[in-house]
């Protein structure tokens, strides 16, 4: 039927690119057919009738490697033949097709290896909570749609929920004070949080070892619950949550139309009331709201007072990329270059005050690094003119360095003015000899610079030998403990008037 459909085109003048575009065919094939009479076609797909495979020679190997690894795909099975028959002339769909018809014709199926899940037990009450974030973009009066996220909690053993929308990306802070706002609509907090492997709250699982992000880690320790971090593609241990965020978005989100933040999450509140903690669970058989009120009495109790407030820094920390700038609100913000260093850990804390300035440090409540009127906008870089690489911009970001580790900035911005001054060409040298020596000593670095000021040893090397000084007298200075000799402790020295020693010596008494 192809071939009498492409010679009826052919004979109405269209070219073979035409009809490859018209009939949705193959060049090859249409190249094939086109320059064939009906007995040249005949005798063509005669031949492939008899015509050999290409992978023929090689069919018992590649049985073979197929009866023993069922599993083998068309892409392995060519990296072999490769590998130990030298074969390289078929194309990787070639062995795919022909793979495929040796399976069927040997009924040996692929065998695909499937996880096996299990029902997970019931916990008791008042053991575990898991959190998950989601993300929506319902659609706004106007006809737009406005992209939410969403973080949702749950109790495992009731099933109780709580959500909370923001209509930006969360930040630490937005965590922990959501993670507050539900154990007030618990009543109370559950011994162990499960979650996802998440940057606002893990910075990495280093084979179970977890460290979390500094802010989060503080309120963790203030409120003492514990942490459970999940590995990717782990629906048994936080499934529960995973698919309250799919019913949220389902039942709730769908189809709603977005006015306001506020009101948004009001009515999310209701929507808990009414549908997400009233109606009967396809588990449990139960209503979340009813098990909820036994499980609430085996909950810790949470202060309603956030005395933890004072505790927490207000300072987030942002990744350092290899150009010298920090991601923040949507925007890049630079930093001095230089500041990156392939083998640091690259992080800055950032900040806003009163002004609406974005103030970058490398510690929380280190000098500032930068400092940047945060934008409006989005996808913009926020350049200061002064972090351009220039030819004094490593000494400058050396200096900053040096200073964070002085507690007397006064001081050490007057050593560091004197250097400059005595090593205008060799500043960088002296600078790094400093960053050096209180990196090797730190105990003694501020000592030693009260001390180089009061000898007037204005130098780099005179600064180590004087803390390397310092850190010598330490070593050696040592509390020799006397033991009293208690042998002749009965024994009491005769005491003399002052006038008998006159005497033996010849003196007179006046």
């Amino acid at each position: 039927m192809t071939y009498y459909q492409i010679h009826h085109l052919k004979e109405q003048g269209f070219k073979k690119a035409a009809i490859v575009r018209k009939l949705s065919l193959s060049w090859n094939t249409v190249k094939t057919m086109y320059d064939k009479t009906p007995e040249e076609l005949e005798e063509f797909l005669r031949s492939l009738e008899s015509r050999q495979k290409k992978l023929a020679p090689y069919r018992d190997h590649i049985l073979s490697w197929l009866k023993e690894h069922p599993d083998l795909s068309g892409a392995q099975i060519l990296d072999w033949l490769e590998e130990r028959c030298n074969y390289k002339e078929a194309s990787e769909g070639t062995v795919r097709n022909y793979v495929n018809d040796l399976r069927e014709v040997h009924h040996i199926p692929k065998e695909v290896n499937q996880r096996i899940y299990e029902t997970v037990p019931e916990l008791p009450m008042g053991v575990q909570g898991q959190v998950d974030f989601g993300q929506d973009t319902p659609m706004t009066p106007t006809g737009e749609r406005k992209r939410l996220y969403c973080i949702a909690f749950v109790l495992s053993h009731s099933r109780f929920k709580y959500v909370e929308w923001l209509d930006r990306p969360f930040r630490t802070e937005d965590v922990v004070r959501c993670h507050e706002n539900a154990f007030q609509f618990f009543g109370g907090m559950p011994q162990e949080m499960v979650y996802d492997q998440d940057a606002l709250i893990s910075v990495s699982e280093n084979a179970g070892d977890l460290l979390f992000t500094a802010e989060f880690e503080k309120y963790r320790k203030l409120r003492k619950f514990q942490i459970y971090l999940c590995r990717k593609s782990d629906p048994e241990s936080k499934g529960k949550i995973e698919q309250v965020v799919k019913y949220v978005k389902g039942n709730f989100s769908k189809n709603r139309t977005y006015d306001n933040l506020v009101l948004w999450n009001e009515l999310t509140i209701k929507w808990l009331a009414r549908t997400g903690n009233y109606k009967v669970h396809h588990n449990t058989k139960k209503r979340p709201v009813e098990v909820h009120a036994l499980e609430k009495q085996h909950l810790k109790p949470v202060s309603s007072l956030f005395s933890f407030e004072n505790s927490l820094t207000k300072s987030i920390t942002r990744t350092i990329h290899k150009d010298n700038v920090i991601r923040y609100g949507g925007n890049r913000y630079t930093v001095p270059a230089g500041t990156y260093h392939p083998n640091s850990a690259n992080k800055a804390h950032v900040s806003q005050n009163e002004k609406g300035q974005l103030l970058i440090r490398l510690k929380p409540d280190g000098i500032i690094l930068a400092k940047h009127l945060i934008s409006e906008e989005k996808g913009k870089v926020i350049r200061d003119p002064a972090h351009k690489k220039e030819q004094g911009s490593k000494s400058t970001l050396l200096m900053h360095q040096i200073k964070e580790f002085f507690q007397d900035q006064e001081l050490i911005t007057w050593y560091i003015d004197e250097l400059k001054q005595k090593y205008p060409r060799h500043l960088v040298d002296q600078l790094k000899v400093m960053k050096r020596t209180i990196e090797t000593h730190p105990e003694q670095v501020e000592r030693g610079l009260k001390q180089a000021k009061l000898l007037n040893l204005i130098s780099a090397n005179d600064f180590w030998d004087m803390v390397y000084s310092l850190v010598e007298q330490a070593a050696k200075t040592s509390v020799v403990t006397v033991q009293e000799n208690t042998k002749f402790g009965h024994l009491k020295a005769v005491e003399r008037p002052i006038d008998f020693y006159v005497h033996m010596m010849g003196g007179q008494q006046p």
